[in-house]
């Protein structure tokens, strides 16, 4: 289901710059601003920052919602650098071409699990991007593979039945996280995938994510502005502020050797909320 493109490494930017154009009684607003960074296949980047430092912005061009030309409402244009996903060059494609990314890049936005239309099953909703992209597509086959995400986000079988307004918020963002994962895609972008969830039910959303990766060996760019969340999912980290990328590499070596007044911060928090599950014997 996916398009036909470089099997290369998923994410490369140099130097990548975005703005929102200006609005009548707003100037343009630079989101992201130099950015150079990579993902490698098979890996996972948590891209880690506070609010307003651009990593949703850059976590949406990564999902092809950005071009050079000027943007629909509410996304961004790049102004500068070059961004490459799987080889398709994001500057010079037009939006169409960008568009058939769908089936070769998930993308989850941060608000996807709220956005559920309250009018649709779980099923229907997770099978939804199937019949977008080829109407005709064999109902067996599509039920077979909204069976089995069902089953990979830990949610009962029953629930592809319930309508999408019955669930909870932990039970919609996983069911948002499985729309998001149906073409199989080759690179998951995930913004803030934890939030609005419970505490309670956070490592939850976040162990699916880890688990699914372990078993479909997917690329991974997932957005957080908790070190916690990032140590819960991965290794190595790229961290944001003001637009600017200020600490890239291993979550430790980062905090350990990181200048930026942001990342000194960040150093003396001390993530005990959420672990990785393979250091829960060691907490």
């Amino acid at each position: 289901m996916a398009v036909d493109l470089d099997l290369g490494e998923p994410v490369v930017t140099d130097d990548l710059s975005l703005e929102y154009p200006a609005r009548t009684g707003h100037a343009a607003v630079r989101a992201v601003d130099g950015v150079t960074l990579s993902v490698a296949p098979g890996e996972i980047l948590a891209v880690l920052g506070e609010s307003g430092s651009g990593k949703s912005t850059l976590a949406m061009a990564l999902a092809g919602l950005a071009g050079s030309e000027r943007p629909t409402e509410g996304r961004p244009r790049i102004v500068g650098g070059a961004a490459r996903v799987f080889g398709l060059d994001l500057v010079r494609s037009s939006a169409r071409r960008r568009d058939r990314l769908s089936g070769t890049v998930g993308y989850l936005a941060q608000d996807d699990g709220e956005r559920l239309s309250p009018d649709l099953t779980v099923g229907e909703t997770i099978a939804q991007p199937i019949y977008q992209r080829d109407k005709r597509f064999d109902r067996t086959e599509a039920g077979r593979l909204v069976a089995d995400l069902i089953d990979a986000v830990h949610l009962p079988l029953g629930t592809m039945l319930k309508q999408t307004w019955e669930l909870s918020s932990g039970q919609r963002q996983r069911v948002a996280l499985a729309r998001s994962l149906v073409l199989e895609p080759r690179l998951l972008v995930a913004d803030e995938p934890a939030r609005g969830v419970d505490v309670l039910v956070r490592q939850a959303v976040l162990d699916v994510i880890r688990n699914l990766h372990s078993d479909r060996r997917f690329s991974a760019v997932v957005v957080t502005s908790s070190v916690s969340e990032a140590r819960a999912i991965t290794d190595r980290v790229a961290v944001m502020r003001s637009g600017r990328l200020v600490g890239l590499g291993t979550i430790d070596s980062v905090l350990r050797d990181g200048v930026d007044p942001y990342v000194k911060v960040l150093s003396t928090t001390t993530p005990i909320d959420i672990i990785r599950p393979d250091e829960r014997d060691r907490s």
